[in-house]
């Protein structure tokens, strides 16, 4: 049997590696960093694909952060024109009170798990990039009638639900992140309730040139992804 001195040690041991999990854990917030599972390693993302897929985890790990980033841009706003250091001014719809009302919902919003990136995912989003950035088009539709499910079930099996966004106009990861989360003129603010949908697990990101916006990007979701090999996707 263990002795009482030897048992003490382990519970000191047990508690001083826990403090030091947290205390990495909580670095990692207060730097504004989340890692996503294996997502340094996803050769098929740009650099700033990867940046985005780590502002979407970092969103949805600490929403209380992800305040002080929209604050932030809360005091840039003239009316329904938002001020962008070095861009054109954005226009909005709805001005400051959009900005407000995300601040509020992530003032509430509970700690979520980091996205998983998919590369079948991340190809059905290249996909609708390299459709619509020539072109200058908007939407979910595809130019050969395709919808979101249809291009993600290119490339494997989703489970249970997926959902697309679309971002226009921006070509910084978190600017597009805090776009997607402000939700400005969407009255149900779906982009934002595919972020911080408990459900999704998985995401695709791609960012391209877009004809009429300058930018876009487009991530997919899903709770989960089964992937398509590379022989079944020839």
């Amino acid at each position: 049997m263990k002795s009482e001195r030897n048992k003490r040690r382990e519970l000191s041991l047990k508690a001083t590696t826990s403090g030091l999990m947290a205390l990495v854990f909580s670095l990692w917030l207060s730097h504004g960093f989340v890692r996503s599972d294996d997502v340094d390693d996803a050769s098929y993302l740009s650099a700033i694909e990867k940046a985005v897929v780590q502002e979407v985890s970092l969103a949805r790990a600490n929403p209380q952060k992800y305040t002080t980033f929209i604050e932030e841009v809360r005091r840039n706003y003239s009316g329904k024109r938002l001020i962008r250091e070095g861009k054109l001014p954005l226009v909005t719809n709805e001005g400051v009170k959009a900005a407000d009302e995300a601040i509020r919902f992530l003032r509430k919003q509970k700690p979520l798990a980091a996205l998983t990136a998919s590369r079948g995912m991340s190809l059905a989003a290249r996909d609708h990039v390299k459709d619509q950035g020539p072109r200058g088009k908007t939407g979910h539709a595809g130019s050969d009638g395709s919808q979101p499910w249809d291009r993600v079930s290119r490339y494997g099996t989703w489970e249970s639900k997926t959902a697309e966004n679309i971002a226009y106009g921006h070509s910084e990861a978190r600017e597009i992140v805090i776009a997607l989360i402000i939700d400005d003129g969407v009255s149900k603010r779906g982009h934002r309730k595919n972020i911080f949908d408990p459900e999704f697990r998985t995401i695709g990101v791609a960012v391209g040139s877009h004809a009429k916006f300058g930018a876009m990007c487009v991530m997919t979701f899903a709770v989960g992804f089964i992937e398509k090999s590379d022989e079944q996707n020839k």
